[in-house]
């Protein structure tokens, strides 16, 4: 007797196990995390690798002059480059942008889309980076101005699906947009004018590859440029 309600405890256990393994697999396929982490790739790997490309590098805007507000009232405010109206990027990081797009093009990058959000600051960051000509969209937006776009998690989902689109094979994309939406959408965050390289999985999902200062964007530079 004692035996049999053993097996019983048993067999009841088992089958509560099985069922829970068979939610937690069901549930992972239907909220799959949108970005996998794996180990970093640095120095010569991450060169090499954006050499093939293959990746989505999402830049936060240069640096900006923080005396200076944001007002936006109506739609498309957030385009002007009157520092009455409009936060703008400050001389520093004007020079920065510039000095990060030098060392990209003397790393022989190639860059196929440079994409950028709308705002002046954005916009004038990636064409000071001088990569390609650029088109802006509202993929990448501030989520200031979430309102605008449906809502906070609406623009995060944008983001996210723009993310884990590839590039033209053999190229690379350039994304200049926000820190916020950046953290908003993958949980990841950078500086002004930092980078993180992205490799696009489709469906709204990719991987984070690398994290890039300005910084390291010369160094690189300095140390890979007569490398092929």
């Amino acid at each position: 007797m004692l035996l049999t309600s053993v097996n019983m405890a048993l067999n009841r256990l088992s089958t509560e196990r099985a069922v829970v393994t068979l939610f937690l697999a069901a549930l992972a396929m239907a909220y799959p995390v949108a970005a996998q982490q794996q180990a970093p790739l640095e120095g010569a790997a991450l060169v090499s690798a954006l050499r093939g490309g293959g990746y989505n590098l999402y830049f936060r805007h240069a640096a900006t002059d923080w005396s200076l507000d944001d007002h936006v009232s109506k739609a498309g405010d957030w385009t002007s480059c009157d520092p009455d109206k409009m936060r703008q990027l400050a001389p520093a990081g004007r020079q920065t942008a510039e000095r990060v797009g030098e060392a990209i093009r003397a790393l022989r990058i190639p860059v196929g889309t440079v994409l950028a959000s709308p705002y002046c600051r954005t916009l004038q960051t990636a064409q000071l980076m001088e990569l390609g000509p650029v088109e802006t969209t509202t993929d990448i937006m501030n989520t200031r101005v979430a309102t605008y776009f449906g809502g906070m998690a609406a623009i995060a989902e944008r983001a996210r699906n723009r993310l884990s689109i590839p590039p033209r094979a053999g190229t690379n994309t350039v994304l200049v947009a926000h820190g916020n939406v950046l953290r908003a959408a993958t949980d990841e965050y950078t500086g002004e004018a930092g980078a993180v390289v992205f490799r696009p999985e489709g469906n709204g999902r990719y991987s984070v590859v690398a994290r890039v200062t300005p910084q390291d964007w010369q160094q690189l530079a300095a140390e890979f440029t007569q490398r092929r």
